[in-house]
């Protein structure tokens, strides 16, 4: 049982090392512990003290190219590795490496696929009262349209089997965070979250999402591309039946003026009614074609598991008889 950590990092010098440091090899369970870092075009010392702290694989982007890509090719690597448990932890030191068993536990022992770090939000004094509030209201937004209890939906300390890493697509380039959430309720996957302790950031702001404003836009945007993706029926048939509903109430008030007064005008709300309600229609029959291509994308998706299923084989066997 291989268990890989992986470390997106960009210029985190001053912290990279002591993460490394804090990782416990030792594990209940787990035969080999192993740590890869995934460099994000840094350009201070970030690189070197990883290897000076003993990292057993440091990989780098050519150039700067988001939180995001970054995950994701720390994914794509670890499985390669031939990881059976991935845990994701961030190089700032805010997160207490020494829980990682509790993260590995869940799935060790077969109730969870993945398991989500909570780090109480709420109760947190030294985060600024923006990133609170923007973190607790993402949360809420993330349960109300996908159902889950996931308390803290940007936590990125977290923990995968093999099989649930195999199956996130990453699309958006700006952070994983929702993305992954979204698909693994969609594809029913066992989630557990637990506490876990979140430290104060030593220095500085993040480095791998920069601007509040903008990280707070942009996760807006992959929630619902995300949603559009794995849920268009729902999301197109409310939609399309807000103006059908609209449409209908301003049609019966003209009926009801006009059967009941006789007064021949009113025409406008007759058209905007009209609109309305071919708006509707149009909407819903969207949805159900949207519906059709996400079964289709659910297909592909299946062989797309299989494929990488064989390839990390392969590579693997490779590896062991290279060795």
């Amino acid at each position: 049982m291989k268990l890989i950590i992986i470390i997106p990092a960009h210029n985190e010098e001053s912290t990279i090392g002591s993460v490394i440091k804090e990782i416990p090899r030792d594990i209940r369970g787990i035969d080999k512990v192993e740590v890869l870092v995934i460099d994000d075009g840094s350009t201070d010392r970030t690189v070197q003290v990883a290897r000076e702290a003993r990292a057993d694989y440091v990989f780098s982007n050519k150039a700067n190219k988001g939180l995001a890509f970054t995950f994701s090719r720390g994914i794509e690597k670890a499985l390669k590795l031939g990881a059976d448990i991935i845990v994701n932890t961030d190089a700032d030191f805010q997160y207490d490496q020494a829980e990682i068993p509790k993260l590995v536990q869940s799935i060790l022992e077969g109730r969870a696929e993945m398991v989500i770090g909570d780090r109480q939000v709420a109760k947190l004094n030294h985060m600024t009262l923006g990133k609170k509030y923007g973190n607790i209201l993402g949360s809420f937004f993330v349960r109300l349209i996908t159902g889950s209890k996931i308390a803290d939906v940007s936590c990125g300390y977290r923990a995968f089997s093999r099989k649930a890493a195999m199956q996130f697509s990453i699309f958006s380039g700006h952070t994983y965070t929702h993305q992954i959430i979204i698909q693994a309720v969609a594809k029913k996957m066992r989630i557990v979250q637990i506490p876990i302790v979140f430290k104060k950031r030593i220095s500085g702001e993040s480095r791998l999402i920069k601007g509040f404003f903008g990280h707070i836009g942009k996760s807006l945007y992959t929630i619902l591309r995300v949603i559009l993706i794995h849920k268009p029926l729902k999301v197109f048939f409310i939609l399309g039946s807000i103006s059908f509903f609209l449409g209908g109430l301003i049609g019966l008030r003209y009926l009801y003026l006009y059967f009941t007064s006789g007064v021949s005008g009113h025409i406008q709300s007759l058209i905007l009614a009209s609109i309305l309600i071919s708006i509707g229609t149009i909407v819903i029959i969207m949805g159900f074609l949207a519906d059709l291509i996400n079964t289709n994308r659910k297909i592909m998706e299946e062989i797309l598991l299989k494929l990488r299923q064989k390839d990390y084989q392969k590579n693997n066997e490779q590896k062991e008889l290279d060795s």
